[in-house]
């Protein structure tokens, strides 16, 4: 049997809501090189979901952010891990999103812009589990 590797997502809605912030993840990525989707980042050691979304936020961000609400759940198998996921809306409580960030050992992404739901469809057909689950969570087809 794989082991699990627990992981988060989060959404941060633009002011209308009409948009939604999506990272593109670097060109030497392993799993989506170049890929757009959603802020996402492993839990460490004996750390809570929601606490693993703040830390995600200021590491790969730099912003200070709070979890409003659980959006969906899931997992996807991998090659050497079955990946459970929880995906999380989030506000900014305080600073800009920035990116990459100078943190060291961490996946960082090489730009950020205001995105709609289409703009995942790509990543979700290439097994992008927090585009799957966004897309799944507001019943759009990918």
């Amino acid at each position: 049997m794989k082991p699990i590797k627990h992981s988060v997502a989060f959404v941060i809605y633009n002011p209308d809501r009409a948009k939604f912030l999506i990272v593109r993840r670097p060109i030497d990525d392993g799993s989506l090189p170049n890929v757009w989707g959603l802020p996402a980042g492993s839990l460490k050691d004996e750390e809570m979901f929601e606490d693993a979304v703040i830390r995600s936020a200021k590491d790969k961000l730099g912003i200070k952010a709070r979890v409003v609400k659980l959006v969906n759940e899931g997992e996807i198998e991998r090659k050497q891990y079955i990946l459970h996921m929880k995906e999380f809306e989030v506000e900014v409580v305080d600073g800009v999103p920035e990116v990459p960030q100078a943190m060291q050992g961490i996946t960082q992404y090489s730009e950020w812009k205001w995105g709609v739901a289409d703009n995942l469809i790509g990543a979700a057909r290439k097994g992008s589990l927090c585009s799957r689950l966004y897309l799944e969570n507001v019943k759009q087809n990918w």
